[in-house]
């Protein structure tokens, strides 16, 4: 392993799913490397490695985001969600992960952890702005673009948001 300076690390203090870490990381270590590597927390996955995938979607700062793209040391202070975070043992699994499992929203499940992530964040977002945000089957499926799936499931993903998204409407039904 090469010998770090004090030229090519920093010390970097992340939130990650509500728990703080303080580690001195190389500056071209990713914000994915630093969760997998350095964490232990392994659900983002590594895919493409250049943003094109979405296997690595995790939340940072409440907004998603591709986790290979980004260098750990330029978000030193941010809060990040992986999908470790989005259930816990108090409150049991989110609803989005009931929802996947109900609608057997996953195959191989390589891609789930991202997809899980950028529908959190969708629906984050749409609650922020609700005249702006589409989450019917289109935009749902429009916001969700940037998460592949390999298997193809993406019928039964945009099924199990959309139930999300009702459930959150008192049952109201979604276009």
């Amino acid at each position: 392993m090469a010998h770090h300076t004090q030229e090519t690390c920093s010390r970097v203090g992340l939130h990650v799913n509500g728990e703080r870490y303080e580690l001195d990381v190389d500056h071209r270590v990713t914000l994915l490397d630093l969760l997998r590597e350095h964490l232990g927390l392994t659900g983002a996955k590594k895919g493409c490695d250049h943003g094109q995938c979405g296997a690595c979607t995790v939340l940072v700062d409440g907004r998603r985001a591709h986790a290979c793209l980004l260098f750990a040391v330029a978000h030193d202070g941010a809060e990040v969600t992986t999908v470790e975070g989005l259930g816990d043992d108090a409150r049991g699994l989110h609803p989005l992960q009931e929802a996947f499992l109900a609608r057997d929203a996953f195959q191989c499940g390589y891609c789930t952890p991202g997809q899980l992530c950028s529908a959190a964040g969708l629906l984050d977002e749409a609650a922020a702005d609700p005249d702006g945000t589409d989450l019917g089957r289109a935009g749902i499926a429009e916001g969700m673009s940037g998460n592949l799936c390999r298997c193809g499931a993406y019928p039964r993903i945009v099924d199990a948001v959309r139930d999300v998204v009702a459930a959150r409407h008192g049952g109201r039904g979604v276009a």
